[in-house]
C-alpha cells in the first residue's frame, strides 16, 4: 500500500535535512508522524521516525563532558511534593500546568507538542508542589527517561480528555505503565513479575470539564469507570476545580504541616515542615537536624487533639496543624 504522504510532510522533512541540533531534529520528526496519515503502508515509517525521535532525544537530554550522565528528564525536586502529569496527547496537560504554576510550556492543537518535561510551581495554601508537564504517552511510543521520571515523583496523575474516551485512555495508559512495572497504590499487582514493581500513588484528572453539561458527562464517566483510582474533574476555564485539584493532591499524597515554635515565642505559620501521615515527633525532629533526635528531651503541643502545651515524647504521632515546641 504506498504511503500516500502529502506535501506538509516533505516540508517538514526538508526541516529535519537541514536541522543543526538534536532538539530541531527532533521538532522535525515530530512534526513529520503528526501530519502523516496512518494505514498499514505508512507502519514501517512510522516506527523508523519513532526510533529516530528515540535516538535524537537521547543526544539532546545528554550533557557532554560532565563525566556524569544528565538528562532533561532529571528534574530537580523543589517543594512538598513533585507531581508528574502523564498521559495521552492532546488531554491538556500542558494547558493544566499553564493555569496553575509559573511555567509556560508550549500549547497547540496537535499531538506530541511537549517533547521534554517542564515543571512549573503552584502554590497550596502556605505550601508549594512542583508539577512536571511531560511527553504523551501511548502504546506507539513511550519517551525512554519517562519511566525513571515517574519512578522518583511523590505523585503521579494521569491527566485524561473527557472529550476522547477517557475510560479508554485510563486503561490504555495504566496497560502501558504496567509494561514499565509501575502500578497505582491500591491496584492488584500481576503475577509473574521478573523485576519488583513500582507501586505510585497515583491520582486521575478528567480535563475539559467546560460547562454544566461536561460536568454531567463526567459524572456519566465516573459511573462507567471500573479502575478504582481518587479522580478529580478539571477545567482551565474554571477556577473552583483548581483549588479542589489541590486540595485532592494534598490529600492522595498523605500529608500533614507541623509548625515548631521556641520557649516563649509565637510560631511562624507561613513555613510548615511537611511531613507523612502518622510521623512522630522522632520523625520531625529528624527533619529539622539529625542532632536534634539525639538531644530532644521532650516537647510541647498545641493541636485538636491534645490540651495546650500537652508534653509529648519522641514517639507521639503527630496531626496537621500541630504546633510543638521542642526541648532539648
Amino acid at each position: 500500500m504506498p504511503a500516500n504522504l502529502p506535501p506538509q510532510y516533505f516540508e517538514a522533512e526538508k526541516r529535519y535535512r537541514e536541522a543543526k541540533t538534536p532538539q530541531e531534529k527532533v521538532e522535525a520528526l515530530e512534526e513529520m508522524l503528526t501530519i502523516m496519515p496512518k494505514h498499514k503502508g505508512t507502519d514501517k515509517l512510522r516506527a523508523d521516525l519513532r526510533r529516530k525521535i528515540s535516538k535524537f532525544k537521547n543526544q539532546a537530554q545528554q550533557k557532554k563532558g560532565t563525566g556524569k550522565r544528565e538528562t532533561a528528564y532529571s528534574i530537580e525536586r523543589e517543594g512538598a511534593a513533585q507531581i508528574v502529569l502523564a498521559g495521552p496527547p492532546n488531554t491538556g496537560k500542558s494547558s493544566l500546568i499553564r493555569a496553575l504554576t509559573n511555567a509556560n510550556p508550549e500549547v497547540a492543537d496537535f499531538p506530541h507538542t511537549t517533547w521534554k518535561p517542564t515543571p512549573g510551581m503552584v502554590g497550596f495554601e502556605n505550601i508549594q508542589f512542583q508539577l512536571v508537564d511531560t511527553p504523551p504517552i501511548t502504546k506507539e511510543y513511550v519517551d525512554p527517561w519517562m519511566a525513571d521520571l515517574i519512578r522518583r515523583c511523590d505523585l503521579l496523575t494521569l491527566v485524561l480528555d473527557l472529550h476522547s474516551d477517557p475510560v479508554g485512555q485510563l486503561e490504555e495508559t495504566l496497560e502501558v505503565l504496567s509494561g514499565l512495572r509501575i502500578f497505582p497504590e491500591g491496584l492488584p499487582i500481576p503475577e509473574g513479575l521478573k523485576k519488583p514493581p513500582f507501586i505510585k500513588k497515583t491520582l486521575a484528572v478528567v480535563n475539559k470539564v467546560d460547562t454544566e453539561e461536561e460536568e454531567e458527562d463526567y459524572q456519566v464517566f465516573l459511573e462507567l469507570c471500573e479502575i478504582p483510582l481518587p479522580c478529580v474533574p478539571f477545567s482551565i476555564h474554571n477556577s473552583r476545580y483548581f483549588k479542589k485539584l489541590l486540595k485532592e493532591i494534598y490529600e492522595v499524597l498523605g500529608l500533614i504541616r507541623v509548625y515548631t515554635k521556641a520557649p516563649g515565642k509565637k510560631p511562624d505559620l507561613n513555613a510548615p515542615f511537611v511531613l507523612p501521615k502518622n510521623s512522630t515527633l522522632e520523625t520531625l525532629a529528624g527533619k529539622i537536624h539529625k542532632d536534634f533526635v539525639k538531644k530532644l528531651k521532650y516537647a510541647r503541643v498545641w493541636g485538636k487533639e491534645v490540651f495546650d502545651g500537652q508534653m509529648i515524647q519522641k514517639d507521639h504521632v503527630l496531626q496537621d496543624g500541630d504546633i510543638v515546641e521542642l526541648h532539648i
